[in-house]
């Protein structure tokens, strides 16, 4: 699983980016994922549907927070393009295996990480989970 080291949120997570009100989610993927990695989305499977949907408060000052709806989409990805993320957002970029994501600090991760991977196991065979 390709995680970000948000700057600003201060925790791995996936990449993403905010629905503008009438927009299509699967644009806004296709958008954010050339705006913040440089390459084209590739979804994993069609037709193209959200693999996970969570609700979460955010933990701003009271005059910010609000509460994120987030649609997760499955992407696959190659070599054949390489990645070119935006590390003006990013203080890191790395691959993570389900393995490394469960034994390290939960607290460091977006908060559904770990029901997430629990999910797409139950979808993917057993070696693509490890």
């Amino acid at each position: 699983m390709l995680l970000v080291d948000h700057r600003k949120a201060g925790l791995w997570l996936p990449t993403g980016g905010h629905v503008d009100p009438g927009a299509d989610p699967v644009q806004t993927v296709r958008r954010e994922v050339r705006e913040e990695l440089g390459i084209d989305a590739v979804f994993a499977a069609e037709p193209v549907a959200p693999s996970f949907v969570t609700v979460t408060e955010t933990t701003e000052r009271a005059e910010y927070r609000h509460t994120d709806v987030s649609l997760w989409f499955l992407l696959v990805g190659s070599g054949s393009q390489p990645l070119v993320p935006d590390m003006r957002e990013f203080a890191a970029v790395r691959w993570w295996t389900p393995a490394e994501v469960r034994s390290a600090d939960p607290a460091r991760f977006e908060p559904h990480i770990r029901r997430f991977l629990a999910k797409v196991a139950q979808r993917e065979p057993a070696h693509a989970t490890d």
